[in-house]
């Protein structure tokens, strides 16, 4: 089989990560986000797993993704469904995962070329305005 690298510097690609934060494309962020492949990482205001709530999933659902991968902190998680119902209304799919894994899987449906969501939560984050 013979394979070919991909070219994603265009993309939103994570380029480093650790249990404080992600690095994407050279830019290190220490607050919780949400990542596209075409769009600029944006602010989530997500403090922790268990403060997650139905209008932080609406944020996501705007951007009509096909796939969300939920990054849930240093070990996986897993949320309420009536969290994310608006998502799976929509036939969205919604995996949790820890922070490293979600980090590694959404590079490669990224790089597949899906339009994939990447939610992360870094909890005992500075506040995304101060970062």
């Amino acid at each position: 089989m013979k394979l070919h690298s991909t070219d994603t510097r265009q993309y939103q690609t994570i380029t480093a990560y650790d249990d404080s934060g992600v690095e994407i494309n050279a830019t290190y962020f220490r607050h919780s986000l949400v990542v596209m492949p075409e769009t600029t990482p944006q602010a989530w205001p997500v403090t922790s797993f268990e403060a997650l709530a139905t209008d932080h999933f609406e944020i996501i659902n705007a951007a009509a993704p096909d796939v969300v991968i939920l990054g849930t902190g240093r070990r996986q998680r897993f949320v309420h469904p009536r969290l994310t119902a608006a998502l799976t209304g929509r036939r969205v799919g919604v995996e949790s995962m820890d922070n490293q894994a979600a980090c590694r899987t959404y590079n490669i449906l990224m790089a597949e070329g899906r339009r994939v969501a990447l939610a992360l939560i870094f909890e005992d984050a500075p506040d995304a305005s101060q970062a």
